[in-house]
């Protein structure tokens, strides 16, 4: 066997060997205790991001603009104008794709920012959380069509330590959302545990 299939397949061999969610205790709730933490993006806000996949970097301005119709458009260009992406989160949870540059359009990287920055805007149903407990920290968990999305907080909900796309039995990608100011986190990092999928984000403030 080559060495770099070798390599390929070790994450997710160790992977394999653990639970990442072993040790969940379910507890009453719901998903509103985590509310704060939702970025308030109730006009357009700008961060200066990187964005690494595989061995393409990729970086420049990631906006985040309301809305009128409830929707979140999330876009992604250089600092000239040029875009790498362009997509559209609705009120109800669907999806649109506007762009995406010819280098980026494959199916499963689509797939993987659609994830990642779904993690981030947090708007999810309330109502269609579990929440669970493992030691102090609290789990307020939401099914996706594959897997779920974990936030993750102090026991008393009162601090965010970060967000987790997981699968049944082992973490897929953590984010991180950190310096609030006003309800927008000055910082967010997404990171994946098995390939180089990565973007990094700091806030532009005018």
């Amino acid at each position: 066997m080559r060495l770099n299939k070798v390599l390929w397949l070790l994450p997710l061999l160790f992977a394999s060997c653990g639970n990442a969610y072993k040790g969940l205790q379910r507890t009453a709730g719901d998903g509103a205790c985590i509310a704060p933490f939702r970025p308030a993006f109730d006009s357009t806000v700008l961060y200066n991001t990187q964005v690494d996949v595989l061995n393409h970097h990729f970086s420049g301005l990631l906006l985040f603009k309301p809305m009128d119709d409830g929707s979140m458009r999330v876009v992604f260009l250089t600092e000239t104008g040029v875009k790498f992406f362009d997509f559209g989160f609705g009120k109800d949870g669907s999806f649109t794709r506007y762009y995406v540059l010819p280098k980026m359009d494959r199916k499963a990287v689509v797939k993987t920012l659609r994830k990642d920055l779904g993690m981030v805007l947090m708007r999810q149903d309330p109502a269609t959380a579990r929440t669970s407990m493992r030691g102090a920290e609290r789990y307020t968990t939401f099914p996706l069509t594959k897997g779920s999305v974990h936030y993750v907080t102090d026991s008393a909900c009162s601090q965010l330590l970060r967000v987790e796309n997981g699968s049944a039995r082992s973490v897929v990608a953590e984010a991180f959302l950190t310096g609030y100011h006003d309800g927008i986190p000055d910082s967010i990092l997404v990171r994946h545990k098995k390939f180089t999928f990565n973007i990094s984000s700091q806030r532009v403030h005018k």
